[in-house]
């Protein structure tokens, strides 16, 4: 339930960063651009991402993707992990570029990383709102 808030949240935040359409005073122009459904449709669905534990290249399990966020300047997604801890507790959060990420035999793999590398990278903190 908190990972499709989080991601309505992400959705909406986006769909208010454009410029909408006017209902009175100016013209409307609404561009559409067709989308190869098919292609989309064999993409990855965020509330199946978002929960996926992270490998590295010897399976090591490395850590577990805690979120997805959009970047608002350049539209890049970010893959949040969840590195360390137990039950939540003592977590280091973490940001990589979702282009980093492979899925190789149904899973997410992060080739190079270790926990410790991990670990040593500067902790994500979310903005406050």
């Amino acid at each position: 339930m908190k990972y499709a808030i989080i991601i309505c949240a992400v959705l909406l935040v986006t769909a208010f960063a454009t410029d909408f359409p006017r209902a009175q005073g100016t013209a409307q122009s609404i561009t559409a651009s067709r989308v190869d459904v098919v292609q989309v449709a064999s993409g990855y669905r965020a509330s199946k991402v978002i929960g996926s534990t992270v490998y590295n290249e010897s399976r090591d399990a490395i850590g577990t993707i805690d979120d997805l966020i959009v970047s608002p300047k350049d539209k890049v997604t970010y893959a949040i992990l969840s590195v360390g801890g137990f039950l939540g507790l003592g977590t280091h959060l973490v940001a990589v570029p979702f282009t980093s990420l492979q899925v190789a035999d149904k899973q997410m793999r992060l080739s190079g990383a270790t926990r410790d590398s991990l670990k040593a990278l500067p902790e994500f903190r979310y903005a406050l709102p």
